[in-house]
């Protein structure tokens, strides 16, 4: 293993892990440490990585998306293990550098409004710019449910902010 190669594959994609992250837990310390654990397992198994079968990015995404999966689920059963029964989830701020820019400010709101599905869909097309046929895939859905359900967020957030127009919010 080549520690240089290591340092310029965390280099290049610590950015869009940490922002693919916090897309879907919209919390900056359960963010960062999802972050460092993402690179930890990345660093330990970086001699078994094989670029013929994904790109570092894909391959950074793959586990970072099981450590929130894991993280939402011990979430899922701490919530119901307190409480005995289901709640609506609470939005979560907080007061990083992320939030100094009012896009994000106004994304970060927009986002705590939708449910975690709903996050994740938005992460994986948006953050991840994952194809619709993908996404599909990944769902077992058809990629024209997985449009509509993506189309249905999105007008979600556009009833929210009052926009009578999808072209309008989006642009």
């Amino acid at each position: 293993m080549d520690k240089d190669s290591f340092e310029a594959v965390y280099t290049a994609n610590f950015s869009y892990i940490y922002n693919y992250i916090y897309m879907r837990v919209l919390h900056k310390e359960t963010t960062e440490d999802l972050t460092s654990q993402t690179f930890l397992n990345a660093l330990k198994n970086f001699a078994s990585y094989d670029s013929s079968l994904s790109s570092e990015r894909t391959w950074l995404c793959r586990i970072a998306e099981h450590l929130v999966i894991d993280h939402m689920r011990s979430f899922a059963v701490k919530k119901t293990d307190l409480y005995g029964e289901d709640y609506p989830e609470i939005p979560v701020y907080d007061s990083s550098d992320i939030f100094k820019d009012d896009v994000n400010k106004e994304v970060a709101r927009l986002l705590s409004g939708l449910k975690s599905d709903e996050r994740e869909l938005l992460s994986l097309r948006f953050a991840l710019e994952m194809p619709i046929t993908e996404i599909a895939k990944k769902l077992g859905i058809s990629p024209n449910a997985a449009g509509k359900r993506i189309k249905r967020i999105l007008e979600k957030c556009l009833r929210a902010e009052g926009f009578h127009n999808l072209s309008d919010f989006i642009s």
